[in-house]
């Protein structure tokens, strides 16, 4: 199937799960604030949770308020206030879409300044083809504003809930070797900060950065740790129509074609079904023309409104499937999950029906299929980024783990199976540090932090050989624990990014024990507790670290021995690890 769409319309397009055999056309209940406060006038007594409403380890973030700045002078106050007091800060955005807990301050007594109202468009120069927005303009705001001045972004992450600033915490992305790859901080050009300063400059300062600067390369990818971004001026291209087709092909070349499609289209990516042994190739290329015939667009199904019902529904049948070890239930629903989406164009459309961003105010009636306010999905991400030059290996070395375990891997197709996108080096201190494929896998995580899943061992070793065989980069925004042991490390830039993090927040206030940790500060990544691997908040060095009551002990991996992953041992008698 081909389809012409403008740069406009791409990027509703989403990797979630597809599970909505039944999906509602309707709009549905908006995602809730992240941020939420027992003194509603004063808005005090805060917590703050991501949009799935749970961090890796489960633990709830608390801080003595919330500040809501409708400007960068409201900004200025309220870092200045906190700095006078010594109290942590910690910045949170309208959706919260990030799985660590970045967002969390350092105890009951810190301060989350919330860029919410930060979202005006300040100044769109058609001339010099650029746009300047605050920090907390979503992405879809950003594209339809450039949109009106016939501009567009050339890259940019599929989901379009996400704020500017939040892009630029994480590193999000799209898909393209192409260009300056496809890394949404590599088209900044110019933004301003706001850090802690001492008293003699009223206890908080504004950087203001542009290209050439050094301590830009340590802003545009920041984990939220050197201040609060306020505005961002980005380069745009002008606006252009796109051409996808997707193509199903047996997965026995992907290992090959992972390192030569991204250099042949565009915006290639590719949808991998490991247990069917199928890879969906995305043939996606700039149209020439924008008098090319067609206007599609592309509209997600796993990103539209879905009917609350039908999502307790999906989740308690895959719950059963869980608790009876059904893997053939797995399966089936695997298959008919993908079969549904090729049925449904992969969202492309003439007509779209919106995403769960519009809404009614009703979320027991529909909702975003992961909103934790109903039964919907609860998952893990795994999500990290291979060198090209070593890609083609992990690829067979995942495919030998399935030719081990044929039916190990139905349950990603519940989820789209795993997306890989392309990502380029990057300038950026924390950014990419060569060409690679980055893939992103979702997985059933269970509502009981002590409850393995099916086929637990294969998802560990999976993310255990590309962490630590294949040296591969987490994404800051996902991931479990164990994709940050030793992360830091792999980044060459990391202590000119530690040098400026010390310059702009001496005192750490902007810092957590989590980022700490992450960046190799400070000890305690690991988490050494009964059942800790289940959650990867550990790897297992013991049984406890899995389920023995369950049947799970502490075992090697199948394919990469150095690998320690909980495995499902049949024999009730199975010696323990000490």
């Amino acid at each position: 199937m081909t389809q012409f769409l403008d740069q406009n319309s791409i990027f509703s397009i989403a990797k979630m799960c597809i599970l909505v055999i039944t999906i509602s056309e309707v709009k549905c209940s908006p995602p809730e604030d992240p941020i939420q406060c027992t003194g509603v006038v004063t808005n005090s007594n805060c917590t703050i949770t991501n949009s799935y409403g749970a961090f890796p380890d489960r633990n709830i973030c608390r801080a003595a308020k919330a500040v809501y700045p409708t400007s960068e002078a409201e900004v200025i106050s309220a870092v200045a206030a906190a700095t006078m007091t010594k109290r942590k800060m910690k910045v949170g955005t309208r959706f919260s879409h990030s799985i660590p807990k970045l967002v969390c301050p350092d105890g009951d007594e810190g301060i989350l300044i919330s860029t919410k109202y930060l979202n005006r468009m300040l100044n769109v120069d058609v001339s010099a083809m650029t746009i300047t927005v605050e920090s907390g303009v979503t992405l879809r705001e950003l594209i339809n504003e450039a949109a009106k001045e016939k501009m567009a972004l050339p890259y940019a992450p599929y989901w379009w809930g996400l704020t500017v600033g939040g892009m630029l915490g994480t590193g999000a992305h799209g898909s393209s070797l192409w260009g300056l790859g496809s890394q949404v901080h590599d088209y900044v050009i110019q933004l301003r900060i706001v850090s802690p300063a001492g008293a003699d400059e009223g206890y908080a300062k504004v950087r203001a950065l542009e290209t050439g600067n050094p301590e830009l390369e340590a802003a545009k990818v920041s984990l939220g740790v050197l201040g609060v971004i306020t505005q961002v001026t980005l380069k745009l291209q002008p606006l252009f129509k796109r051409s996808v087709t997707y193509i199903t092909k047996n997965d026995s070349n992907l290992g090959e074609d992972a390192v030569s499609f991204g250099k042949v289209h565009e915006f290639a990516d590719f949808t991998w079904y490991p247990s069917q042994k199928r890879v969906v190739y995305r043939i996606d290329d700039r149209v020439i023309s924008t008098n090319s015939s067609g206007n599609g667009l592309n509209d997600f199904p796993g990103f539209r409104s879905t009917a609350s019902l039908v999502l307790a529904t999906l989740r308690a049948t895959e719950e059963t499937q869980e608790s009876l070890g059904d893997v053939d239930g797995k399966c089936i629903s695997g298959t008919l999950t993908t079969s549904t989406l090729r049925t449904m164009a992969y969202g492309l459309t003439n007509d779209a029906s919106g995403t769960c961003l519009d809404s009614r105010e009703d979320a027991r009636i529909t909702a975003c299929p992961w909103d934790y306010r109903v039964k919907g999905l609860f998952f893990h991400q795994t999500t990290f980024s291979i060198g090209l030059s070593k890609v083609k290996n992990f690829i067979e070395d995942i495919q030998k783990l399935v030719a081990l375990k044929p039916k190990s891997m139905c349950g990603l197709d519940l989820y789209n199976g795993i997306l890989m996108r392309y990502v380029t080096t990057s300038s950026a201190y924390l950014g990419k540090q060569e060409d690679a494929l980055d893939f992103d896998i979702t997985y059933y995580r269970s509502k009981g932090p002590l409850t393995p899943r099916l086929f637990q061992d294969i998802l560990e070793e999976m993310e255990q050989i590309a962490v630590f065989k294949y040296n591969a980069l987490p994404h800051w925004g996902k991931n479990r624990n164990v994709a940050f042991q030793g992360a830091i490390n792999k980044y060459k830039n990391a202590p000119e990014f530690l040098k400026i993090k010390e310059m702009y927040d001496p005192l750490g206030l902007f810092s957590s024990p989590w980022t700490d940790q992450i960046l190799g500060l400070k000890d305690g990544l690991s988490i050494e507790n009964e059942g800790c691997a289940l959650e990867g908040l550990c790897i297992c060095s013991h049984d406890i670290h899995c389920a023995p009551s369950k049947g799970y002990f502490c075992r090697p991996g199948k394919v990469y021995d150095k690998a320690r992953v909980c495995a499902k041992v049949k024999n009730s008698r199975a010696r323990h690890l000490s």
